[in-house]
C-alpha cells in the first residue's frame, strides 16, 4: 500500500468515526489485531454448537483464532506489526495525557476540585454522582451488557475478540464503587481477583460517609446493597468465565434466565445507579439525569 503507517496518520480527527463498526484506534482495534474476529459460531447469534473450540480455558483463553503466521510469514505482515505498534503507542499517549490532566498542578484538576464556593462544590459532586450513575446504567448495564444479553449477540459483547469481557465487566463495576466509597485496593497485576499492587492504594472520604454524616445512612445502606449485589454478581460471571463458560456462553438463549449472573449484575446496576440519583436528591444536589443508552430494561 502505498499508505505510511505512522502516527501522524491517526493524529486529530482523522482517527474518529461515528460509524462504531469502523474503529481504527484505540483498545478494541488492538484487541482485534491480536486475537481477531471470534468465528465460532453458527449465524449471528451464539448457539453453543461450537463451544468446544470457542471456549478455552487456561491462561491464554481467548475468541478470536488469528494464528501467528499472520505476524510473521502472511502477506502484510510487516505492516500488521507496524500497525499494532503505532496504535498500542498512541494509547498509551492517551492514557497518559488523562493521567496528567489529573495531576495534582494540572489545570483540569484544579478546575474540577478548587470549588469557591458551595454553589460550585455541589455542581462537581453532582457531576460525579452523573458520571457514576450513567456508567452504572446506561454504559455497562444498557450498552455493554444489556444488548449483548437480550440480542444473543457477540458482536455486541464488550470485547468480542478477546473474550475478556468478564474482565471489562468486573473492572468498570469495580471503578464506580472505588468511586463511591472513596477507596482504591490497588492493581490485580495477577488477574486473580486480588488487588496485589497497593503501591497507590488510597482510603479517602467517600459518599458513604457524606451520606452517613448527612444523617442519610439508611440511604447508603440500601446503595451499599446494590453495590455488594453488583459485586457478587460480576465475580459469578468471572468465575463462570474461568471454568470455561465466558460471558458469550452465558448469552445464549439456553442460558438466559432470572438467575443468569449476567441478568443479576444487570438489575443490581441498575438498582445502584437510582441509588445515586436518590443520593443527589437527598444531599440537596437536584436532579440528577442518568444518561441510558438502551430503555430494554
Amino acid at each position: 500500500s502505498d499508505i505510511t503507517i505512522n502516527a501522524a496518520l491517526f493524529d486529530g480527527n482523522s482517527a474518529t468515526n461515528e460509524d462504531e463498526s469502523d474503529v481504527i484506534v484505540g483498545y478494541h482495534a488492538i484487541e482485534f489485531l491480536l486475537w481477531g474476529q471470534d468465528l465460532n459460531t453458527s449465524g449471528n447469534g451464539t448457539n453453543g454448537a461450537d463451544r468446544d473450540t470457542a471456549v478455552k480455558t487456561g491462561e491464554f483463553a481467548h475468541g478470536g483464532q488469528r494464528p501467528l503466521t499472520n505476524f510473521t510469514t502472511d502477506d502484510n505482515a510487516d505492516r500488521r506489526h507496524t500497525y499494532l505498534a503505532v496504535i498500542a503507542a498512541k494509547l498509551v499517549a492517551d492514557l497518559e495525557s488523562v493521567q496528567a490532566a489529573w495531576a495534582p498542578t494540572a489545570a483540569h484538576r484544579i478546575d474540577f476540585v478548587d470549588a469557591t464556593d458551595s454553589a460550585k462544590a455541589k455542581e462537581k459532586i453532582t457531576l460525579i454522582l452523573q458520571a457514576m450513575g450513567t456508567l452504572s446504567y446506561g454504559e455497562l448495564a444498557g450498552e455493554r451488557m444489556q444488548v449483548a444479553y437480550t440480542g444473543n449477540s457477540q458482536e455486541d459483547e464488550h470485547s468480542c475478540f478477546s473474550d475478556n469481557t468478564h474482565r471489562d465487566v468486573w473492572l468498570n463495576a469495580e471503578g464506580v464503587s472505588n468511586s463511591y466509597y472513596g477507596d482504591y485496593a490497588g492493581y490485580d497485576s495477577t488477574q486473580d481477583g486480588t488487588d496485589n499492587v497497593i503501591t497507590n492504594a488510597v482510603n479517602g472520604y467517600g459518599f458513604d460517609d457524606y451520606l452517613k454524616d448527612s444523617g442519610l445512612s439508611n440511604l447508603n445502606s440500601e446503595i451499599e446493597t446494590a453495590l455488594t449485589e453488583t459485586e457478587t454478581q460480576y465475580k459469578a460471571i468471572d468465575t463462570s468465565a474461568r471454568a470455561g463458560s465466558p460471558f458469550d456462553v452465558l448469552i445464549m438463549d439456553a442460558q438466559r434466565s432470572d438467575t443468569n449472573p449476567i441478568n443479576l449484575t444487570i438489575n443490581a446496576l441498575k438498582a445502584q445507579s437510582n441509588g445515586f440519583i436518590s443520593a443527589a436528591t437527598g444531599l440537596g444536589l437536584g436532579t440528577v439525569e442518568v444518561e441510558s443508552t438502551t430503555d430494554k430494561f
